[in-house]
């Protein structure tokens, strides 16, 4: 088990965090001044409740469209239950295991702000169902995105009464099966609590945030693998001059430039007289296409860390101010539009990856027709490229927007919802393929890579090669392929190189 914490109040989240909790599994632990801040809003609410006259919508009222049924106190504990059991409507895939984990760190990061009205024992049950490793088994579909991922976050809580499943120590078991073991009682809900669990943007979020972790990652392989690409297709490095790219100064397309320039620096095929007078746009424009996706990746990733550190419940309570406030901050629009846009980002980044495979088996540039000696007895890897083209075509598939989607519900009382919830479902399937598109291109690149033998490449890029060949070897005949790119894909997940800032 791990001690080191992760710690949770209204100080500023980071991305660097969010990753650290991930990668070094950490637990998370709310701090003194979040525990006193829970504790003033539920006491607050508390006196606000022995006044019998007052109406607060979630509070002693019916939901959605039932906003006007009051509901008498005596009734509030089972309305409460009643919420959580009915909007735990999920079907689908279950959602991953790392992003169970970052919906319950972002769950209790939202309710330690201390204006949710939750009773600290809550608060506690879901740390200890974080850091005792008890995940709750949620689904991936039911969510419009709006008035909060009412059903994925009904699945998170259901365990908190004894209801709905879990995994813990690798298995799937009954919820009451995982508190008995630990001698937890079920949480008795009071008033809000229900509506602060399952109201929220936590299924959204954390879909966001663990596909910019991943996108970070590939963005940074993408460079790597497309110089290995560009030295392997003997391309000119002409397009790589710091004076092109001065003159039309976005960020990303600098960046991508210098770190080309770095990735094949002392190259000994870099150095050779060229044939050529140009290269493919595949090659050529690659500070263009990354540079323009790495752009993209930072506007999504400010609007997924505001988000986290946001309280996105409804209704808000400020008890400094004596006020109970009813408004949408849990509308997904914002999550929505970055999340298609963190997609098609992420899509152009295997787009241009495929052509790059496709110029790299063309039988261009000296380089033997398919990669393979004996074209013709041997197919080479030429099906390699037609499963990258079928993924990149299913991506362009997934890219659609849902966020231009819109459907009403609740009888019309929510009638815009911002289907951020398919559009973070897509985007995960969208990232993950662009590492398997990655990892084709980095199967082709070695292997052309080694036509050029004796001529070395770079520090950088040689060092790559002797990591991927102890996992994959030169491909002299035929052989069953899938098992190399499933190799590769692992590769690619795992690798790390401090020259090329590309963190596993």
């Amino acid at each position: 088990m791990s001690y080191n914490y992760l710690p949770l109040d209204r100080k500023w989240l980071h991305f660097d965090q969010v990753k650290n909790l991930l990668d070094y599994d950490q637990q998370v632990s709310i701090t003194f001044d979040a525990h006193e801040r829970i504790l003033a809003c539920r006491q607050y609410l508390d006196a606000k409740m022995e006044d019998k006259n007052g109406l607060f919508y979630g509070i002693n009222t019916g939901f959605g469209f039932l906003q006007n049924v009051k509901i008498d106190a005596s009734q509030i504990e089972q309305l409460q239950y009643n919420l959580l059991v009915s909007h735990a409507c999920g079907l689908g895939e279950e959602v991953p295991r790392d992003i169970v984990k970052l919906m319950l760190m972002l769950k209790i990061k939202s309710l330690s702000y201390g204006h949710s009205g939750v009773q600290i024992d809550t608060v506690i049950r879901l740390m200890n169902m974080y850091n005792n490793d008890v995940l709750p088994v949620i689904y991936t579909q039911g969510s419009l995105g709006a008035s909060g991922d009412l059903a994925p976050l009904s699945h998170l809580s259901l365990p908190l009464l004894g209801l709905g499943e879990v995994y813990h120590e690798g298995r799937k078991m009954p919820a009451a099966e995982a508190l008995q073991k630990f001698g937890w009682q079920p949480i008795q809900l009071q008033s809000k609590e229900g509506l602060a669990l399952i109201n929220g943007t936590q299924f959204m979020s954390a879909y966001g945030m663990y596909c910019l972790k991943k996108a970070e990652h590939l963005l940074a392989m993408a460079d790597l693998v497309s110089a290995l690409s560009f030295d392997a297709f003997d391309c000119i490095s002409q397009p790589l001059d710091p004076h092109i790219h001065a003159v039309r100064a976005h960020k990303g397309q600098v960046h991508t430039a210098e770190t080309l320039r770095k990735h094949l620096a002392g190259s000994e095929i870099g150095q050779q007289a060229k044939s050529q007078v140009q290269d493919p746009y595949s090659f050529r424009c690659i500070p263009q296409v990354h540079g323009a996706s790495k752009d993209a990746f930072h506007h999504i990733l400010e609007v997924f860390v505001r988000e986290i550190n946001s309280v996105t419940d409804n209704p808000n309570i400020f008890p400094e101010d004596d006020l109970i406030v009813s408004g949408g901050n849990f509308h997904g629009q914002p999550l929505a539009l970055a999340l298609d846009y963190l997609a098609i980002a992420m899509s152009e980044i295997a787009n241009i990856s495929e052509r790059r495979t496709y110029q790299l088996i063309s039988g261009q540039r000296g380089l033997p027709l398919f990669l393979v000696k004996d074209a013709g007895l041997n197919s080479g890897f030429m099906i390699p490229q037609y499963t990258a083209a079928g993924i990149v075509s299913e991506n362009k598939q997934l890219c659609t927007p849902a966020s231009v989607d819109s459907i009403s519900s609740s009888n019309n009382q929510e009638d815009h919802v911002s289907m951020g919830a398919n559009a973070a479902t897509k985007c995960y399937r969208v990232v993950q393929n662009v590492e398997k598109v990655l990892a084709i291109e980095l199967l082709s690149a070695a292997q052309a890579l080694d036509f050029r033998r004796p001529l070395r490449s770079s520090p950088i890029l040689e060092r790559l090669m002797t990591a991927f060949r102890e996992k994959v070897s030169f491909n002299a005949a035929d052989r069953l392929l899938h098992e190399d790119m499933v190799e590769a894909i692992g590769f690619l997940g795992r690798y790390e190189s401090l020259e090329s800032g590309v963190r596993s």
